[in-house]
Parts: structure tokens; sequence; C-alpha cells
């Protein structure tokens, strides 16, 4: 098997009718002016859409707001990285030298990127349909897992989720000041984000305390301001 796209068409589950855009999805930018920039741009909006459509008849029940944060687990960079490291895609990255000798083909970000290239070519080498089986394919055990219990999360962590299903600006920390001796230090922090007019305050006695701390005001302004909207529409 001399045809590395060979190895790689076993591992994704498919065959590619034209190869130049298996090699265009897996050039990264640092190859040259001929990357996968304008395939990841389509493969993201595909993956988005047919996951999107998977959440919809999965859980008929979920409201817009659970299956905007269902679809950011499935479709943020980690998980597309994990999903790149099981097919071993690092191996087959076109990459330049400069990303070779540092180990791009190790990164998340780049791994992430060539998952959502491959899925635009495949789009563009044999139509939504198989597109989205291939997708549905490769997500299946991860899809498969989600439920609507949300596991018990820190406020940060809650915040960030949050944020990133809307798809807006994730929070901004600040530390505006440490009072104290060392072993007795105070931490003041804002956290700032585009949905709320005045940035938030909180102290604790590190620097996370305090920023869990405003995290959490933050996340009851939202909860208070989603029910005040409810209770008006």
């Amino acid at each position: 098997m001399n045809n590395p796209l060979l190895k790689l068409s076993q591992r994704l589950g498919y065959a590619f009718r034209d190869e130049e855009l298996a090699h265009l999805a897996l050039t990264h930018r640092s190859k040259g002016v001929k990357n996968n920039e304008r395939l990841e741009f389509l493969g993201d909006s595909i993956l988005s859409l047919v996951i999107s459509e998977d959440l919809y008849r999965r859980f008929p029940e979920a409201k817009e707001g659970k299956l905007s944060r269902l679809r950011a687990r499935i479709v943020k960079g980690a998980t597309l990285a994990d999903l790149a490291k099981e097919f071993s895609l690092g191996d087959f990255l076109l990459l330049g030298t400069g990303e070779l000798k540092s180990g791009g083909h190790k990164r998340d970000s780049i791994l992430a990127d060539a998952v959502e290239a491959l899925i635009g070519a495949i789009y563009l080498d044999a139509g939504l349909e198989v597109a989205r089986e291939r997708v549905l394919d490769w997500f299946a055990s991860r899809l498969d897992k989600l439920t609507l219990e949300d596991p018990i999360k820190d406020p940060k962590t809650q915040l960030q989720e949050i944020q990133q299903a809307a798809g807006s600006r994730l929070p901004k920390y600040d530390v505006l000041a440490v009072d104290g001796p060392t072993n007795e230090q105070i931490f003041t922090v804002t956290c700032v984000i585009p949905e709320i007019d005045a940035a938030v305050t909180a102290t604790g006695t590190s620097r996370r305390n305090a920023e869990q701390t405003a995290a959490a005001m933050v996340l009851e302004q939202l909860n208070a301001r989603d029910n005040e909207q409810e209770n008006h529409a």
C-alpha cells in the first residue's frame, strides 16, 4: 500500500474520486498559497449543519439553548483534534518546513482544521448526503454519549461553553488588585462579556477562586435576564 491516501481512506471510510481534493484538504497554509483554509471554511459549515440536524432529531424536547450547548461540545476544536488523532491524521498532513520542525502534525488546532477541511472535500467530491453519512459515522460514539443532563461543571467552564454555543465573545478576566501579605492575599478580578453592560467584580483568596466567583455572578445575571425575557414573551 504505497499510496498513503489508500491507508487514510480506510480510516475515514471514504475513498476520494478526486485525489487532488484530498491532498488540498491535508495541506496546511504553511505549505503555500494553495492550502486547506477554504475547504476548512466549507467543512465547518457542513459539520455544524449535520450535527445540528442530528441533535434536533435526537432530542425533540430540548430547547434551542441546550441544543446549542450540545453542538458546541461536539464541534469544538478539542473534539475534532481527538478525532483526528484516532485517524492518525497527523501522519498525512502536508506542512511547511517550519511547522514540520515545530511538530505541527501534532498540534490540535492544525489537526482540527484538517478534519473540517476533509469534510468540505468529501462534500465537494460526493455531495451532502455522503458527507452527512461520514460525519455521523465519525461522531457516532460521541453523539450517543450525549444526554440532556449536564455534568456538574465549575462556573468558568459553564460560562465559557454558553458563550461558545452562542457564538459570542469569550469571557475576559482581569486582575484589578492583589492585597495583603503573601500568605493571605486577596485577589480582586473583573469578568466582562458583551451581553452584560457592566464588568462584574469579585474577590477570592486566589486568582482562580476570584475568577470562579465572578463567573458565577455573571451566570446569575444571564439566568435572570433569560427568565425576564421568558416572562415577557
